[in-house]
């Protein structure tokens, strides 16, 4: 066998390999040779079919799979000598000769194949020792208990019918059924029996509600609004629509009065004990906030001190990965390039670079992970799955059996459980000091900073 190099530019590598026919024909009279006591033939008697005769029946079939080995094997013997890590899968250009292709498969003649790949380059990891980071710290007080508490309170209110022939005003529950219709003609999904809305919650089409403020029990209007353009049925969007709409039942908010009694409703002992569930509740969500701007500088720090070129392959995929949801999420609400103060090419650039970056922040952590042996158990993707279950009621055993018959979904769910493994892991090797901070600072957006 040859092996000749005639592409090294950048991460791209391509090769020009000869395997001799002897070599091929040599492993394919030792495959026949294994068949040879486990195929039946009429007229043979078992372990008795000359190799000769399985050549003629099985010859074509088991040089192509021969050589499929061979090829496979010669590749893998090619980067491990050279100590390649693919960044994709390799690019095979076999003879497409007819005539050729039957004189290789008859072992008249040699197998002359172009193996091209890109390689992952060689990263050279930082001294995790020499980071610092540091660590937002949120307090939670008692007025963001009470805030919480308030905000639960206004979420559970209760309503009361108003007095007869009361009309309803900003705030208020109004009772609806409606037909609607555009240009006279019903559609789908336009009809509702019995449907409560807040006036103000925004619940409905932009105008609806509005509409409603001043209506009274009994009484019938017809409302006239506008789809959305973004709005989810492409056959509704953006067209103009009429509701016939009668209110049965008009309601007032009422006030709530915050103690045991108002716990209790929600299923707590007292409000003592709904309080010491809201301050864990918003402990765990400032804790989440606080992991994600920790983990935003780690990976910043990363990115500043693992510069090397990305496989233009990876990037080009997750660039298309990207763009696709960009202009999907674009298309949806109705905005142009324009509309975001830029350009299409301006920002084809800026997701360029951001998909690169994600690349070489991948290739980093994965260096890292694979260095220093960390791994993801079953454990963990198990528990990861039966939290993704517990997030859909009812369906969790269409959840768990998804998962289960799906490798791919599973790798989605690991992959971020990995990630987390090895930001962990340098955590503990560098520098991190709390700084105490106000609630709006944590949750401050950062618009200079693009995440990974």
């Amino acid at each position: 066998m040859q092996v000749k190099e005639t592409v090294a530019d950048g991460l791209k590598r391509e090769f020009e390999v000869n395997v001799p026919a002897a070599d091929i024909d040599a492993q394919v009279d030792a495959r026949l040779v294994d068949l040879k006591d486990k195929v039946k033939l009429n007229g043979f008697r078992p372990g008795k079919v000359p190799v000769s005769h399985l050549k003629r029946v099985y010859g074509r079939s088991v040089a192509a799979e021969t050589i499929d080995k061979l090829v496979r094997e010669t590749n893998d013997g090619i980067f491990a000598e050279r100590g390649f890590r693919l960044a994709t899968e390799p690019k095979i250009t076999m003879p497409q000769d007819q005539k050729v292709v039957e004189d290789i498969l008859a072992g008249k003649s040699d197998l002359n194949y172009t193996v091209a790949i890109e390689v992952v380059p060689t990263i050279e990891l930082a001294d995790f020792k020499s980071f610092s980071v540091e660590k937002p710290v949120v307090e939670v007080s008692d007025s963001d208990v009470d805030d919480a508490i308030k905000r639960i309170a206004e979420a559970n209110r209760a309503y009361a019918d108003k007095a007869e022939g009361a009309k309803a005003e900003s705030g208020d529950r109004v009772t609806i059924s409606f037909k609607g219709s555009i240009e006279g003609v019903p559609f789908d999904g336009g009809t509702g029996e019995d449907i409560p809305v807040v006036i103000g919650s925004n619940s409905f089409i932009p105008g609806f509600e509005d509409q409603l403020i001043g209506i009274a029990v009994g009484e019938t209007r017809t409302i006239k609004v506008t789809f959305p353009t973004n709005y989810a049925s492409e056959t509704l969007a953006g067209k103009p629509a009429e509701f016939e709409t009668t209110a049965t039942k008009v309601e007032a908010p009422q006030d709530t009065t915050i103690d045991d009694e108002f716990a209790k409703t929600l299923g707590m002992e007292s409000l003592d004990k709904l309080k010491e569930a809201a301050k864990a509740r918003l402990a765990a969500e400032y804790a989440g906030a606080t992991r994600l701007r920790v983990k935003r500088q780690l990976l910043d720090r990363l990115d500043e001190t693992h510069k090397f070129d990305a496989p233009p392959s990876l990037v080009e995929q997750e660039f298309a990965v990207m763009w696709q949801s960009i202009n999907a999420e674009m298309q949806q609400n109705g905005k142009s390039f324009a509309d975001e103060d830029t350009t299409e090419e301006a920002a084809r650039e800026e997701y360029r670079k951001i998909a690169d970056r994600r690349v070489r922040l991948g290739l980093v952590l994965s260096e890292i992970g694979e260095k220093n042996k960390i791994q993801v158990t079953d454990d963990e993707v198990s528990r990861a799955v039966i939290e993704r279950a517990r997030q859909m009621p009812g369906r969790e055993k269409e959840v768990w059996d998804f998962y289960r018959s799906n490798a791919e979904a599973l790798a989605q769910l690991r992959a971020p459980i990995y990630e987390d493994k090895v930001v962990d892991f340098i955590l503990e090797l560098a520098t991190v000091t709390e700084k105490p901070v106000t609630r709006e600072e944590l949750y401050k957006d950062d618009d200079d900073k693009t995440a990974a």
